[in-house]
């Protein structure tokens, strides 16, 4: 479940999967990879939901629409005791593996899953939502403004939406790394800009629109509350698992972008992911992990 923000294939976003248009994708032989990603980020998880805690104190059903494997809404039902909490995801495989993760932190009686598309999939809930987690999943609908409705209709009076979308690209290593030309990261994170617009672009029902997320939160019916953004510091020198996820990352844009890298910078992405090279990601004591999640919430009138 890597958050990566404009990552080419899908894998960088962790509900991708949820909304069709990437269908090519084992997301069994996925899930093992998305779960590890997404513990990494646990921490920034967490303290998101302390803050969410603080207008949402005892919610009775929190729903995690666009789960992937489960990682986070199990997190959600660890850090709300009292709560029932609903995955929902277009990936059978993924759902399966959430509702073992459950059982297996002991949370499986308070812990459902609803397999389908988003926004429909989320007319299967059994009663509205007292909070609403959409985690990158809403700028994988063609129409966004028509997807914060339905998310917002599912809400109970009173509900909360935790919307999170925008932040900032992720860094992982300095502008000058001693190889090839600098300034690399600057440049993936532009391929990455146009990437996601083609992408939003050939969405089914695509309606281009600006994301002034307050605003569209209004236009859903919702009040707009607070928005806070939530940063995943993991320094220099990275350890293991930061350099897995940081290689995930690099070769979803290698393999994704394709031609739009020049030769140069490919060959530099190639040596960085190269384990036999002391210059790869695997070596590199200037490996971090620096990335900034924002979260919007809005609260449906009672």
């Amino acid at each position: 479940m890597a958050h990566d923000h404009h990552a080419p294939t899908g894998h960088g976003h962790a509900h991708a999967h949820a909304h069709g248009h990437q269908t090519d994708i084992d997301w069994a032989e996925m899930g093992p990879v998305l779960e590890s990603q997404a513990e990494l980020l646990a921490p920034l998880y967490r303290e998101s939901m302390a803050w969410l805690a603080e207008e949402t104190p005892e919610p009775g059903l929190i729903v995690d629409a666009g789960s992937g494997p489960g990682v986070v809404a199990c997190l959600f039902a660890e850090e709300f005791p009292g709560a029932r909490v609903t995955a929902v995801d277009g990936s059978g495989p993924l759902l399966e593996r959430a509702q073992a993760r459950a059982a297996r932190l002991g949370v499986a009686g308070r812990f459902s899953t609803v397999t389908g598309e988003l926004p429909d999939a989320l007319d299967e809930l059994e009663f509205p939502a007292d909070l609403l987690w959409a985690s990158r999943s809403l700028h994988h609908l063609g129409d966004q403004r028509a997807g914060l409705a339905a998310f917002a209709e599912r809400l109970a009076p009173g509900g909360t939406l935790a919307l999170l979308e925008g932040g900032l690209p992720a860094r992982y290593l300095p502008r000058d790394i001693g190889i090839g030309r600098p300034g690399l990261q600057s440049r993936l994170n532009a391929a990455e800009e146009e990437w996601f617009s083609r992408m939003r672009a050939e969405l089914p029902g695509a309606v281009a629109e600006p994301e002034d997320w307050p605003a569209l939160l209004t236009a859903a019916g919702l009040k707009p509350t607070r928005t806070r953004t939530f940063l995943l510091d993991l320094p220099a020198p990275a350890d293991e698992a930061a350099r897995d996820y940081a290689a995930a990352y690099f070769t979803r844009l290698r393999d994704g972008l394709g031609d739009v890298l020049d030769a140069d910078d490919r060959a530099t992405v190639d040596r960085l992911l190269d384990r036999d090279d002391p210059e790869s990601l695997y070596h590199r004591s200037d490996l971090f992990v620096l990335d900034a999640y924002t979260v919007y919430t809005a609260v449906r009138p009672r």
